[in-house]
């Protein structure tokens, strides 16, 4: 190889690692909003499951449980297998399992179907986010909190806009209506084809290398490592826990307490989730700015009142509290990520599967347990019991004080 190829290699990667690429993290972000659209329609349409197979909540939260356990199990083991070998193409692959899913899920007539329709989706997410997360790290030019922020955006507002499309497409005409997201599905393939390339390409210019020549190396044991990381994912527990009160039975909490339709409590849902998109946007580059540490405190514990009041307020109140609910404690999942990256460097895959596995699988669980929860008690009584939750967040003060915020090389 010449010298002159060698250069010109070298600038390469110094520039992968020395500038955020956004093209790269908006294409990301839009795959990760197509795809967390797909997979929002699964408690969007419980309303219409149940009554079309005669469901409780109890085989409602068993759905839950089966998408999120097949979508965190496999995670982790997904990105510590990339860490060793990137997988460019393996998020349109991903896609494909979600798409099999939907269509699956569209024509079942049957519970056993559902569970299996919902694996498929929740096989399609494990792929993913680990890939899709180290691919935002990758293009992120040391602006980490950002980059995740932008990615973690892109699902949030996915997220938020399910429930809004389930509501005027598959509400009035059926299950069958599921169909058409399978149009977005094929979208998502695309778009991770070309952002593929662009990651192929820079792996042979060793971007690999220079993703992790901004890491930061905190001087810690590994008991203390450990003992931090074992924080976050109490706190995770905290948060997905609590949103799993949300999004798989909000709608129920307000048609049982307010008794409005099934139509204006998808809005509801809605106006809730596009609430944690926009937290989202702002808790990365706060936390890249000012500390990740400080965004953590504020988002787990500080939601805390608005949850405590949530049971007790009218309509009104319940709607303007969600919206604090969703923009305070979204704002923690970027920081806690990109915090426990730093904890471990080298290995941005795993962790990043471990904790949107654990995220999913918290969710899932949650759902599960409250569901059986509200089969015995009531509704309301399983929102007044979650509100409770975001006081875990007082264990933030055991995380150790040794990170700076992240700032890109060069600056």
């Amino acid at each position: 190889m010449s010298n002159t190829v060698v250069k010109e290699q070298i600038a390469v990667t110094k520039d992968i690692a020395q500038k955020t690429v956004f093209p790269i993290l908006v294409a990301i972000s839009i795959s990760h909003l197509l795809n967390d659209t797909m997979q929002s329609l699964i408690p969007s349409t419980y309303p219409i499951l149940k009554t079309s197979l005669h469901l409780d909540f109890g085989q409602l939260g068993l759905i839950t449980f089966c998408f999120q356990l097949t979508a965190s199990l496999l995670q982790p083991f997904v990105g510590l297998y990339t860490d060793k070998r990137p997988q460019p193409y393996s998020l349109a692959i991903g896609m494909c399992f979600t798409l099999i899913g939907l269509v699956l899920l569209s024509r079942a007539g049957s519970f056993a179907v559902v569970l299996v329709s919902v694996a498929l989706v929740g096989v399609g997410s494990s792929i993913f986010h680990p890939e899709a997360s180290r691919l935002a790290y990758l293009a992120s030019g040391g602006r980490r909190g950002l980059a995740q922020s932008l990615f973690q955006v892109g699902g949030n507002a996915g997220s938020s806009l399910g429930p809004l499309l389930a509501a005027q497409i598959i509400a009035p005409y059926g299950q069958s209506r599921i169909m058409w997201f399978s149009l977005a599905a094929l979208l998502a393939i695309g778009v991770l084809l070309r952002t593929g390339n662009w990651y192929s390409r820079n792996l042979s210019h060793k971007g690999k290398k220079a993703a992790g020549a901004v890491d930061i190396h905190p001087a810690l044991s590994k008991k203390k490592v450990a003992f931090a990381l074992m924080i976050l994912l109490v706190l995770i527990f905290s948060k997905y826990f609590y949103m799993a009160s949300m999004t798989s039975y909000y709608t129920f909490f307000l048609m049982d307490k307010f008794h409005v339709s099934v139509a204006s409590a998808q809005m509801h849902l809605f106006i809730f989730l596009f609430s944690v998109a926009a937290g989202t946007v702002l808790g990365g580059p706060i936390g890249d700015r000012f500390g990740r540490k400080y965004v953590i405190w504020f988002s787990i514990l500080g939601v805390a009142p608005f949850t405590l009041l949530l049971p007790f307020a009218n309509l009104f109140w319940t709607s303007v509290l969600t919206v604090f609910i969703g923009v305070i404690l979204a704002s923690a999942f970027s920081a806690i990520l990109v915090y426990a990256q730093e904890l471990v460097p080298g290995k941005v895959g795993m962790i990043a599967g471990l904790f949107f596995g654990l995220a999913f699988g918290m969710g899932g669980i949650g759902a599960a347990v409250l569901g059986k929860l509200a089969d015995h008690t009531s509704i309301g009584y399983v929102f007044r019991l979650c509100a409770f939750l975001p006081l875990l967040g007082l264990l933030t003060g055991l995380l150790p004080d040794v990170e700076k915020p992240a700032r890109p090389v060069g600056n």
